[in-house]
């Protein structure tokens, strides 16, 4: 499968930051499975900017319903 288009991809530190958790809190998501998607990419642990946006607009859907 190819990417298309630009990708931006941030660290677990990035991500984290753009989800107002912390590191450590992030971390536990991803082991009890509520972070956004995620992957392996060199070792480092990566989310796609686009799922960040995906997950918060998901919480303001779930949030209205």
């Amino acid at each position: 499968m190819a990417l298309v288009g630009v990708t931006t991809l941030l660290t677990l530190p990035e991500a984290a930051d753009r989800l107002r958790k912390s590191p450590a809190q992030l971390r536990w998501m991803l082991h009890n499975g509520s972070a956004p998607r995620s992957a392996k990419i060199g070792g480092r642990r990566m989310f796609r900017e686009s799922d960040i946006n995906d997950y918060i607009n998901q919480a303001f859907e779930q949030s209205a319903a």
